[in-house]
């Protein structure tokens, strides 16, 4: 599973391990300085390859331009039939933005 940093914390990784899913999320800054100041108490550094994590960003481009739409990004349907007749609109109207030659 690739993730943003922002999803580094130990408890994430270890749910994932519990899983057998593998992590692709690199550590923080902070979070590494604080692993080394521990010294050996502070563990192992996190695995992480780099090749695997630059191919979110496809994902990340893929669905950015759904999320621009306001009631996609935040929700606003409640339901889930509506949510995923929200996200055929969005993606139609892509779909024709897209055949437009201007």
């Amino acid at each position: 599973m690739a993730a943003d940093k922002a999803y580094s914390c130990r408890a994430n990784r270890l749910y994932l391990r519990r899983r057998g899913i593998r992590a692709v999320i690199p550590e923080k800054t902070d979070q590494a300085a604080n692993r080394k100041k521990r010294g050996s108490r502070g563990g192992r550094p996190v695995g992480h390859d780099a090749a695997l994590y630059k191919e979110r960003n496809t994902a990340e481009r893929c669905i950015n331009p759904m999320k621009e739409w306001r009631g996609l990004a935040f929700r606003f349907d409640k339901t889930p039939e509506s949510y995923l007749a929200g996200l055929y609109m969005r993606g139609a109207i892509l779909w024709i933005r897209s055949l437009d030659p201007a």
